[in-house]
């Protein structure tokens, strides 16, 4: 039997856009990695949020790949959606891409992004399964627990 407050990936989906202004920018022109890790955290709290009802904070950001600039004046769109549920922790991936005045967008990050539940005590609380509905969400998922365990099991040994 499906878990009733489990969430379906579209309900968090979370869509952000930005024009690279000169303030965003190194003296070539090129968007700062560290705006665009800003803007990455917001549009990732926000999916995240929305799964789960409650604030969050940040625990990591991983796999963080410049694969290409984006340059003052691009228009830039950010696409962040939860792609696993822990007990209390979500992973949200969050794909970047440079669009250009015609519509044509060409990826320039990818980054995946852990968030914590938390109270008004700043507490760690449980968060709703994610619902699975296709078997490219089901390898995502699978990936998120992968990394999920990983640095669970490395906490442990520090």
């Amino acid at each position: 039997m499906p878990d009733l407050n489990a969430k379906q990936r579209s309900e968090s989906q979370t869509e952000q856009v930005q024009i690279v202004m000169s303030g965003d920018t190194n003296g070539t022109g090129r968007l700062f990695g560290g705006r665009l890790v800003e803007w990455i955290d917001v549009v990732a709290a926000v999916a995240a949020r929305r799964h789960c009802g409650n604030e969050v904070t940040t625990v990591s950001i991983d796999n963080l790949h410049f694969k290409a600039p984006a340059h003052i004046n691009e228009t830039v769109v950010l696409i962040g959606c939860v792609i696993f549920a822990g007990r209390t922790s979500i992973e949200v991936r969050v794909d970047t891409f440079a669009e250009s005045l015609c519509g044509e967008r060409r990826m320039i990050n990818r980054a995946y992004v852990v968030l914590v539940a938390i109270d008004k005590n700043e507490k760690p609380v449980q968060v709703p399964p994610l619902l699975i509905e296709s078997d490219e969400q089901r390898a995502e998922w699978e990936a998120g627990k992968k990394r999920h365990e990983f640095v669970k099991n490395k906490r442990q040994l520090a």
